[in-house]
């Protein structure tokens, strides 16, 4: 449930952690909230709601449903979250800004953890079928199944597991959607794609910004090697003008008004921009403003599309 990016600790790439001498020995409530990604977590649930909230458009809105979807949503997001740390426990150890991660650091008994991980999936799956339907409990199996048994072990061997990674990041919008009773039609597909290519800039960034840890341990990046920053730069870019050009989709389909029709590829024509200029100069700057402006562009993107979604009803 989780998109792979926003399982990285964004706090060590805008800046520079403390050192680990310098930190208190955390309790058990923090390290159930860095197994469980809480604060990352959040954006998996923000999509989640959004998409809930546009299938929503001209129907009576069951905010009920929309606890259950999130609770459920979440309860999976975070027993994922706990699989990922399980599997990469050794890797984690040899990086500097996972080790100090509660299974890593042997505060955690990974059976504890495990536990905790089949728990906390079971009852998000079973939630959102008995409370939801079963469209998203399937969809919301589906995205742990490839978050967990394709995404995790492939960072070790391809790079094409950012692409692959990307997909159980796109799904979370979907489970809002047919949470509210809309379809698997072409508007669910629509908002899968465009959180689709969003991460993929998203990602390229960190991964970059990251890539001698990376490399360090054996993960197999589109970075890696890239000391200039080009590549990641351009991957970067190409990737930006595709979400520019499928946000333009709603506009074919009479889904959505003028305000998304320029708004929307605008925000991502401004993330190609960005990433122009860091496969320019190949800064850690730029990469960073790249980054955080694709933490801006998710929340910014999705509030002008339901104003514009819902200008139609």
């Amino acid at each position: 449930m989780i998109p792979p990016l926003l399982m990285e600790d964004t706090e060590s790439i805008t800046r520079d952690a403390p050192s680990a001498d310098a930190l208190p020995v955390p309790g058990l409530r923090q390290d159930l909230a860095v197994l469980m990604k809480v604060r990352l977590n959040f954006f998996v649930l923000i999509t989640a709601f959004f998409g809930f909230l546009l299938a929503s458009r001209g129907a009576p809105f069951e905010w009920m449903k929309l606890v259950h979807t999130i609770l459920g949503a979440a309860a999976a997001a975070f027993g994922s979250a706990a699989f990922n740390q399980l599997m990469e426990i050794e890797l984690d150890a040899r990086m500097k800004r996972t080790a100090d991660r509660p299974l890593p650091s042997r505060r955690m008994d990974p059976i504890v953890a495990f536990g905790i991980g089949w728990v906390l999936c079971a009852i998000g799956i079973i939630h959102l079928a008995v409370q939801v339907g079963h469209l998203a409990a399937w969809l919301t199996a589906a995205t742990i199944a490839i978050y967990v048994f394709v995404y995790t072990p492939l960072k070790r061997v391809s790079a094409t597991n950012t692409l692959v990674g990307a997909i159980p990041g796109a799904i979370p919008p979907v489970i809002g959607w047919v949470g509210a009773g809309g379809s698997l039609g072409w508007e669910a597909w629509f908002l899968f794609g465009l959180l689709f290519f969003w991460q993929l800039p998203h990602f390229i960034a960190i991964n970059w910004l990251c890539r001698d840890e990376y490399e360090s341990v054996g993960y197999q990046m589109w970075s890696n090697g890239d000391l200039t920053g080009r590549k990641s730069g351009i991957l970067s870019a190409i990737f930006s003008l595709m979400l520019a050009a499928w946000s333009l989709i709603p506009a074919f389909f009479d889904f959505a008004n003028l305000l998304w029709t320029i708004v929307g590829p605008l925000l991502a024509l401004i993330m190609m921009a960005l990433a122009l200029k860091f496969a320019r100069d190949g800064e850690r700057g730029s990469a960073r403003r790249l980054f955080l402006y694709t933490l801006l562009y998710l929340p910014a993107s999705l509030t002008v599309l339901v104003l514009a979604w819902r200008a139609r009803s």
